[in-house]
């Protein structure tokens, strides 16, 4: 008998086994421990079972097998615990950065009707984009046809003002950079207009999540336990990743931040063992 899963939507759909092996084996479970746990959860299972309490059971399980999971959160929920600006716009910039883009920082353009504000200038293989990113802090809401729209109209504007003289920048395509899922009219949207669009799932193997972990590019805020003012005293003084974290003393970083060296020590010895995924 089919089993449905309530997705947080309200929207159900069939249970998926092999969701939960992708999922255990990202976060660096074996095969085999990945396929205990699926056994696990499904004799848990029940009709209506929500996304988030299979989840949780992913997690509890996934304990036995890979401990260091106790320090940490899921990375999309982290995600959308970051603060929309600067933090997960820089948190963006590092990540392109670290996949081979030069990056500028926020700048203005200006184009033929208007300036325009934009989150990054990104140039990789002899091409330049700038870059529209869209945090949301509820990690289900879809990244809607408007930042597409908007995306487009900007390419527009800054490309002609370009031809005009306005700026000396050739954009040569416009990228969106998001933490959620692109609604589908976005996607079709931006593949028709041939916008660069980087979401929680999409593209394939070139997702945000895919692409954080390759580099193991992890935000602080993966961190189990981290309270907002701990999180709001590292990134005043600009770290925003795990690596950035783990690459400072505790002296260095209680004087820093004045956060107190027995939390530093808790925090630090935390962040090295995701790290290491001992």
């Amino acid at each position: 008998m089919t089993v449905f899963v309530t997705k947080y939507d309200g929207t159900k759909q069939a249970f998926d086994r092999k969701k939960i092996l992708r999922t255990c084996v990202r976060m660096g479970a074996t095969q085999e421990a990945a396929e205990l746990i699926a056994d696990q959860i499904e004799s848990r299972l029940y009709d209506g079972i929500s996304t988030k309490k299979i989840l949780q059971l992913v997690f509890r399980y996934l304990k036995k097998h890979k401990p260091v999971v106790k320090y940490q959160i899921d990375l999309r929920r982290a995600l959308s615990l970051m603060n929309s600006t600067p933090d997960f716009e820089r948190f963006i910039q590092l990540l392109l950065s670290e996949h081979g883009y030069k990056v500028s920082p926020s700048q203005i353009i200006r184009g033929r009707c208007g300036e325009h504000e934009v989150d990054a200038v990104a140039t990789k293989d002899g091409k330049t984009c700038f870059v529209e990113v869209k945090h949301h802090y509820k990690y289900h809401t879809p990244t809607n046809l408007d930042v597409s729209r908007i995306a487009r109209a900007v390419f527009e504007d800054v490309t002609e003002g370009y031809e005009l003289g306005t700026n000396n920048l050739k954009i040569d395509y416009a990228m969106i950079v998001c933490n959620t899922k692109l609604s589908e009219h976005a996607k079709r949207y931006a593949d028709c207009r041939g916008i660069t669009h980087i979401g929680w799932s999409s593209p394939k193997n070139h997702d945000l999540q895919t692409m954080i972990e390759e580099k193991k590019l992890y935000p602080i805020t993966l961190l189990k336990g981290l309270s907002a003012d701990t999180k709001n005293k590292l990134t005043s003084k600009d770290i925003f990743l795990l690596k950035q974290l783990t690459q400072k003393t505790t002296p260095e970083l209680k004087h820093q931040t004045h956060i107190p060296q027995e939390k530093l020590q808790s925090i630090l010895g935390n962040a090295r063992a995701i790290l290491s995924g001992n």
